[in-house]
């Protein structure tokens, strides 16, 4: 996978988008954009609320992209909020509780279920005659379905990354991640970059439910059974945390201390912050690493089952949806369709959310990616026809469940627990939070 050895140079934004951001980081939470207002405005204008997560760079290309919308359909007006994951997910739950949540949101693979069994989101497929799913892989479409319904449409397309400093790697003498790599061409790698740096290979990806998964399905297992029961036991939770405990023990891997800070954000990362050579993540948003390293990432593969086998897979990034209880659900869709297959919001938003799901507009705007956008383009495209067709969103329990399962591995790290006394306490936990 060719890495980005450049920091990203964007295009200068409208004079209302630099507003919008200066305005958003001024307050540093949802609210510092107005998220609140009449649905129709004086004079007949629908007024719709649309709020996301991510960082200024996406916020700057949605606004763009919502601007031209806006100019399309002159009788609706869009106010639009943003924030960082944590405190959006925090307050979009808080707004839904309320029976407040906004016409449009940005939606996360684990949100799906909870929102749509929970009544919040629209059932999509009435809005047919305004939303086109067309030229959509049906595989990817298929994640935003619950019980045959699809509430939730994906708004890009990623896949898991091993991320790392190109230069401390290829200093170190270490060779290269590539493709068809294993387990245990992983770990080796771990100790051999340890060894030469004096610093950990990477971070510890023992408390990541989202590596477990990629190791998991290698194997030809999964998080989650097709009726939302649990897909593997606490022996194959004992394997994995074994095999990470015994690189953290060796300081192959980060230790306790290091992992422990992590927050979702590549700031607190052992890479981000200088004390990893690399790490895993989702393609899109490694790029908030390239302001961190100084001489550039690279993009690596996961790592397969030893029989070659690949657990990787092409996830829905992140989603669209409409609440359940708007007053517009047809001008919402139409937004939904807007950002999703017009052509020219395609060229503005790029890769920010990840590769477009639509195809026909992923070939088309291929060539004008640049920067990181086109390093993920060229990340993904050897794996097109290779990987496993992705899992249904999972379970609405699933979200406590990977607190529970970090907070668990922390007490193997800690080594207060062992890790099969700790993955029995898992499997205990996350049986009683999915039946309830």
């Amino acid at each position: 996978m060719p890495g980005n050895r450049t920091r990203k140079s964007w295009p200068s934004r409208t004079t209302t988008t630099a507003a919008v951001l200066a305005l958003c980081a001024a307050a540093a939470a949802l609210t510092g954009c107005s998220d609140t207002g009449e649905s129709t405005s004086a004079g007949g204008t629908v007024s719709l609320r649309y709020t996301w997560w991510g960082n200024p760079d996406r916020a700057a290309r949605t606004q763009e992209a919502v601007d031209l919308f806006e100019k399309k359909h002159p009788g609706i007006e869009v106010q639009t909020s943003f924030a960082g994951y944590e405190p959006y997910k925090q307050k979009l739950a808080t707004q839904a509780a309320g029976g407040d949540a906004p016409d449009v949101m940005q939606l996360d693979y684990r949100m799906i279920d909870q929102y749509a069994s929970g009544g919040v989101l629209l059932d999509l497929g009435r809005q047919r005659s305004v939303l086109k799913t067309a030229e959509f892989e049906p595989g990817l479409l298929a994640t935003g379905k619950v019980d045959g319904k699809l509430y939730a449409i994906p708004q890009g397309r990623g896949t898991e990354t091993m991320v790392y400093d190109t230069t401390k790697w290829k200093a170190a003498g270490v060779e290269l991640p590539k493709a068809g790599w294993t387990w245990t061409d992983w770990a080796d790698a771990m100790r051999e970059l340890a060894a030469k740096t004096g610093k950990p290979g990477g971070t510890d990806p023992g408390q990541s439910e989202d590596a477990f998964e990629i190791w998991l399905r290698g194997q030809g297992k999964s998080l989650y059974t097709k009726d939302n029961q649990l897909g593997f036991t606490a022996a194959d939770l004992t394997r994995w945390w074994t095999f990470t405990d015994k690189l953290r023990r060796e300081g192959a891997v980060s230790s306790a201390e290091q992992t422990t800070q992590l927050d979702g954000s590549v700031e607190n990362t052992p890479l981000g912050r200088g004390t990893a050579i690399s790490e895993t993540n989702w393609d899109a948003p490694a790029s908030g690493y390239l302001v961190l390293v100084p001489d550039g990432i690279s993009l690596a593969p996961m790592p397969s089952n030893e029989d070659g086998t690949p657990g990787q897979y092409f996830k829905p990034s992140m989603f669209m949806g409409v609440a359940a209880d708007t007053g517009h659900p047809k001008e919402s869709a139409q937004l939904v369709d807007f950002m999703l297959n017009d052509r020219e919001a395609a060229k503005i938003v790029g890769a920010s959310r990840g590769i477009p799901v639509n195809e026909s507009i992923r070939d088309e705007i291929a060539s004008d990616l640049k920067d990181f956008d086109k390093t993920i383009y060229e990340y993904q495209a050897p794996f097109e026809g290779k990987l496993n067709a992705p899992p249904q969103a999972p379970p609405s329990g699933d979200s406590a469940l990977q607190t529970t399962f970090q907070r668990d591995y922390d007490q193997v790290s800690y080594e207060r627990l062992s890790p099969r006394e700790a993955a029995e306490n898992y499997i205990t936990e996350a049986k009683a939070e999915l039946r309830s």
